[in-house]
């Protein structure tokens, strides 16, 4: 017999064999089935599975969507990689967009496979589900709730013997590469609070827009010095995880923009926003009811982002622990029932908040205050670790001018230049109401013109408003004196 004719032989018999134990098995399934308590059945299938286990050099693993109520961060990862790198062998996809996204998503659709390379190494992923009691969880949308009815999983089968260098690189690279895409691909937010007339579980909650403010640091009028200073401290932020952590603080830095209306300090904060690609959280304290209310809606702000409190000597009034315990006793003297210190937002519950134990509920926050009056703060909110950079948002400087006048029409030099350079020093203006008057034309020399005509009314208009601050303290200091006499005048 030929060598060809053997292998022949060898190859039918073994297709013989393979039938009959396929035959056999399917025999047998069937008999349990029909005549054998589920007990057994699941006893049989158990024993049948760790056989073929045994001679199987194979090792399958496990990625559930959830882990209880909670998503599995593995599998909300695997899915994102997959859909990056799904070729054209597999034969059904599964298609989404929802109204807030740009782009069609692309996903594995169940009982497909998809082999990934890694090291040289091939994985196969297969996306399963199985049907199970309709479970019901809480969720923080408008209707509260929502329920499951099958459980999703990713099976993941490779070579036993790469079992470590899964779990160790394979999968953490995964968790890696999805995070860097995400953040690259990454639409910045605007965030506000929310307050819902329609009875919910929470009553406010955060709800958000695509921030499309085009603030960079390269169109910021704001002075070059104070500019490269905020760039460097963002940068060595970012970079100081381990240091964070090694020192044992909170991951966030704290920024004051402080200066006079117009000056800014929303750009600033765009243009910040724009450079992290950090989502902005706007929280606008006075729509805050309590310091519960408060202290769940900070812990609901992401990671990498950006807490924004404006006007915060204005916004809203802080009371200190003193008041507090004041307006307590006041409470009892008068018999008022039901007072409650949660009732308003506290100025030591919201340090607390900021600078304390719930401070530490995220990584790579940034808080940013803003005020027109930096001496009205209480100097509890001014110290390092509420506050560790002051920006002062001055008014309009010669080289935040020249940015002006480059961004708004196209120039870097102009005979006017000079002559505007000293109306800056002489007169206040701000960088807004610079702005404002090169919108007018598209004329160099008539926009820089209007502008030089805007300095004479704003230097007159200052004038006056000094004239009228002086007669007004003169008035006030006859008013003192004059009751000062008559109360002398009376005790004589």
């Amino acid at each position: 017999m030929s060598t060809d004719d053997s292998k022949i032989s060898t190859a039918k018999a073994l297709i013989s064999t393979i039938g009959s134990v396929a035959a056999a098995a399917m025999v047998v399934r069937s008999f349990s089935r029909d005549y054998l308590p589920s007990e057994f059945q699941d006893y049989f299938y158990l024993t049948f599975r760790k056989l073929i286990n045994k001679f199987s050099t194979q090792l399958t693993m496990i990625i559930y969507e959830f882990e209880g109520f909670s998503d599995n961060e593995i599998y909300t990862a695997t899915q994102a990689y997959l859909a990056a790198r799904i070729s054209s062998n597999i034969h059904r996809l599964k298609i989404t967009k929802t109204p807030n996204e740009k782009q069609i998503s692309v996903a594995m659709e169940l009982n497909e496979e998809y082999v990934d390379t890694y090291n040289g190494i091939k994985f196969t992923w297969s996306l399963v589900s199985k049907k199970k009691p309709t479970r019901e969880y809480y969720t923080h949308d408008e209707t509260g709730r929502s329920s499951k009815s099958d459980l999703r999983s990713l099976e993941l089968t490779f070579h036993r013997k790469h079992k470590d260098l899964v779990l160790n690189e394979y999968l953490p690279f995964i968790l890696d590469e999805v995070k860097t895409k995400k953040q690259q691909e990454k639409t910045v937010k605007l965030f506000t609070v929310e307050r819902k007339t329609s009875y919910t579980r929470y009553p406010t909650a955060w709800t958000c827009v695509n921030l499309d403010h085009p603030a960079k640091f390269e169109t910021v009028a704001m002075d070059d010095g104070m500019k490269e200073k905020v760039i460097k401290d963002l940068d060595r932020f970012l970079e100081r995880r381990e240091y964070y952590r090694k020192v044992g603080k909170a991951w966030k830095r704290g920024y004051l923009l402080y200066g006079p209306p117009g000056t800014g300090k929303s750009s600033l904060i765009a243009a910040m926003a724009n450079y992290l690609n950090f989502d902005i959280y706007d929280l606008e304290l006075t729509e805050i009811r309590s310091n519960s209310e408060l202290r769940r809606l900070l812990v609901a702000t992401g990671n990498r982002s950006i807490l924004v409190v404006e006007d915060i000597d204005c916004s809203v009034e802080l009371h200190d622990r003193m008041e507090v315990e004041a307006a307590k006793a006041m409470a009892r003297r008068s018999q008022r029932p039901g007072y409650d210190d949660e009732s308003k937002v506290t100025l030591s519950g919201f340090l607390n908040f900021i600078d304390g134990l719930w401070s530490s509920c995220g990584d790579e926050r940034i808080i940013i205050f803003t005020t027109n009056r930096k001496d009205k703060l209480d100097p509890a909110l001014l110290r390092p670790g509420r506050m560790d950079v002051h920006i002062n948002m001055s008014y309009c400087t010669s080289s935040a001018f020249r940015l002006l006048a480059s961004n708004y029409l196209s120039i870097s030099e102009h005979n006017l230049f000079e002559e505007i350079k000293d109306l800056i020093c002489e007169v206040q203006v701000t960088p807004a109401e610079i702005a404002e008057q090169l919108l007018k034309d598209e004329d160099p020399d008539i926009a820089l013109g209007g502008l030089i005509e805007f300095f004479d009314i704003k230097k007159k208009e200052n004038e006056e408003a000094k004239s009228r601050e002086k007669k007004k303290e003169m008035i006030t200091k006859e008013n003192e004196k004059k009751l000062q006499e008559d109360g002398n005048a009376s005790i004589n």
